[in-house]
Formats: structure tokens, C-alpha cells, sequence
């Protein structure tokens, strides 16, 4: 579909003029092979979704080390207890957000079990995998184009400030609410507790997903045997 003839300069497609849609089309296609991209590029009405992994490096949980199956199965725990939180917060939603006995003591479940298990989890990670992947990331080229070169790491640890952010605004809202006798400024408030809470929730099941499929591969990748067993002696003193 030229409109400039490369060999002579003068133009094909004049202005105004239009071509038919199967021309549009099989040349379209035609560029997308020519670049290679018939399977990878994305229309921006059809964006990939975050869960998508592209080339992602497959590395089974038998194959993984100690420590990362350690990480692993810390994971399985909390998906199982997000899962738990996501119920009894829908049916929260769903009932004109009455607490009832059952609803309470779930979410007061969650939040312990975000102090006292997520927090910890994340902390360990941040101390003993995070140094030594994020210095083998920027070692072999896995980082971002830029002054700053931005790995994967970074990425996580985000993701670790915004679980505390995400965490301490909902439990906070939830209890100014039951404070709050104007039933509208209530409402309110719990409406915005409970979008927290939501976007608290697939925040925590994308990152573990992303450090599942793709973070702890990269570590089984890059980390030596040695490096490994210098990890499990660190997290056991945690």
C-alpha cells in the first residue's frame, strides 16, 4: 500500500483518495509479518492483559530452590486468605454493607493475618532475594532503557509500599465508619473502603502472580547454587 513510489519519488495514492478495505487490510497484514509481529504486537483497543506473560520463562515448582518454593507456598496461604477476604467483602457489598457476626470476624481475620503473615512475608523477601536478583538483573541486561535502569525488583517493591498504603486506608475507613452516625457520609466512607479494599486484593493476587511466573524464574535463572544456600541460611535467621 505505497503511496510514495521509493524508485521514482512521484506519489501513487493521491490526496483525498481511498483504498479499498481489503487492500487496507492485506497490507496491514503484510507489515505485521514483515516486522515479525502477527502474534506479539497489540492494537491499542486490545491491550495485553496484565495477567499475559510473552516469552515467559518456564521453570516448574519441583525445579525451583528451597527458598523460592518456600516463597511459593507462603503464596498458596494468601491467595487462599485473599480469597476468603474477597468473599465475605462482596457479600458486604451485596447486603447494603450490614456487618453481621460471620462478615466481622473476616475481615478481622484478613487484617491480622496482613499484619502478622504479608507484611513479614514481604519483608523477607525484600531482605534476603531482592539484593542479590536485583544485582543480577542489572548485570545482565534484565532492566529498563533509561538514566535509572529499572528491574523487576522495583517493580515488586512498589507493589510492597502500596499493599501497606492499600491496607491502612481500608481498615482505617472501616473504622471511621462505624463511627459515623449520618448514614450518607457512612455510605460514603464505605464505599471508598470497599473500593480499597478491591483494588487491595488484585493488586496482591497480580503480584504474586508476576513473582510466581516470572520474578522467582528469573532467580532460578540467575542465582548460583551457592547464592541459593546463602538465601536459605538468611531466611532461616529471620
Amino acid at each position: 500500500m505505497k503511496i510514495i513510489d521509493t524508485a521514482t519519488g512521484k506519489r501513487i495514492l493521491q490526496p483525498g483518495e481511498k483504498l479499498k478495505s481489503a487492500e487496507v487490510k492485506n497490507e496491514l497484514l503484510k507489515r505485521d509479518v514483515e516486522k515479525g509481529l502477527e502474534e506479539t504486537e497489540h492494537s491499542p483497543m486490545d491491550p495485553p492483559k496484565a495477567y499475559d506473560q510473552p516469552g515467559k520463562l518456564k521453570v516448574s515448582f519441583d525445579e525451583m530452590e528451597k527458598p523460592l518454593k518456600e516463597f511459593v507456598e507462603e503464596h498458596k496461604e494468601v491467595i487462599e486468605q485473599v480469597d476468603l477476604f474477597e468473599k465475605a467483602l462482596v457479600q458486604f457489598k451485596l447486603s447494603g454493607y450490614k456487618v453481621d457476626h460471620k462478615i466481622n470476624e473476616l475481615f478481622g481475620n484478613f487484617f491480622k493475618y496482613f499484619d502478622n503473615h504479608i507484611l513479614p512475608h514481604n519483608e523477607k523477601e525484600e531482605k534476603t532475594l531482592f539484593p542479590v536478583l536485583n544485582k543480577k538483573l542489572l548485570a545482565a541486561g534484565e532492566h529498563s532503557v533509561g538514566q535509572v535502569p529499572v528491574t523487576a525488583i522495583d517493580v515488586m517493591e512498589d507493589d510492597h509500599v502500596k499493599f501497606i498504603q492499600l491496607g491502612a486506608l481500608t481498615f482505617n475507613f472501616f473504622g471511621i465508619a462505624t463511627r459515623i452516625q449520618d448514614t450518607a457520609s457512612r455510605i460514603f466512607i464505605l464505599d471508598t473502603a470497599y473500593e480499597n479494599a478491591r483494588e487491595l486484593i488484585e493488586l496482591l493476587k497480580l503480584h504474586i502472580y508476576r513473582e510466581d511466573y516470572t520474578l522467582f524464574p528469573l532467580a532460578q535463572k540467575y542465582l548460583s547454587k551457592e547464592e541459593f544456600e546463602q538465601l536459605e541460611k538468611e531466611m532461616n535467621l529471620l
